[in-house]
């Protein structure tokens, strides 16, 4: 059995693949017809002054002037000294109002120190 196994194997054509590890290049067309049309590409040319309708000339700023000091300086320094400070007023609020007494401090602090209490379940 084993001799007959070997003959037919030896006259069976052998078929193998032949597996390639390179992929097949594939064009792209479109990608061709771009690179073309980009290197077929020739801007117009520019006048030499098209420029000057986008720039405007340099105009140096003039320098600025500097402050004037008052002729009678002392005096306005005096005058100024001799100014008392205002004070702006002051608006009252509803917590400044309210006074403050000792009983309701104690209810306060009675209120905070009684137990909570437990809420029933039914």
């Amino acid at each position: 059995m084993s001799a007959l196994l070997r003959q037919v194997a030896r006259a069976a054509p052998r078929q193998s693949r032949f597996l390639s590890t390179s992929q097949v290049s594939r064009k792209d067309l479109v990608q061709d017809m771009y690179l073309r049309e980009l290197k077929a590409y020739k801007p117009a040319p520019q006048a030499k002054d098209a420029h000057l309708a986008h720039v405007k000339a340099y105009k140096a700023p003039s320098s600025p002037t500097p402050p004037a000091l008052p002729a009678d300086l002392a005096s306005e320094l005096a005058a100024y000294d001799s100014q008392e400070p205002g004070t702006a007023p002051t608006a009252t609020t509803a917590a400044e109002t309210t006074t403050v007494t000792g009983d309701a401090a104690a209810e306060f602090l009675a209120h905070l120190e009684a137990d909570i209490p437990k809420e029933v379940h039914h």
